[in-house]
């Protein structure tokens, strides 16, 4: 399943979650990973915005997790809080940001894209 640019893929399965961690550590492109869940308010609220910077940043993965739905994806990486967002590199956290923090969400992508053109 090749995933379109410029949007945000949900992964349901642990098998989708793999394959696109996969695809991401063998480039050096960014993913983002939004660990999510559906009763969370202010992962609703952010949901659209990290929909815009998909379409705006084509070159970025945009993967989104439903810890209820992954667990054991959520505990391994030792998610906390809803949403936290892990940004990832040649399948490294390089950078977290944990709450719906538009100015630093944006702020932290712009800066991990940067070095990824460098």
């Amino acid at each position: 399943m090749a995933a379109e640019e410029g949007q945000v893929i949900n992964c349901h399965t642990i098998e989708v979650w793999n394959e696109h961690l996969d695809k991401g550590n063998t480039s050096n492109n960014l993913i983002v990973v939004d660990f999510t869940a559906s009763w969370c308010g202010p992962c609703r609220f952010i949901s659209p915005f990290l929909t815009e910077l998909a379409k705006k940043l084509p070159s970025v993965t945009f993967l989104k997790v439903d810890v209820d739905e992954l667990k054991s994806v959520a505990q391994d990486w030792a998610v906390e809080a809803m949403p936290t967002f892990m940004f990832l590199k040649e399948g490294k956290i390089v950078d977290k940001v944990v709450g719906a923090k538009k100015e630093e969400l944006q702020q932290t992508i712009a800066k991990h894209v940067a070095t990824a053109c460098a």
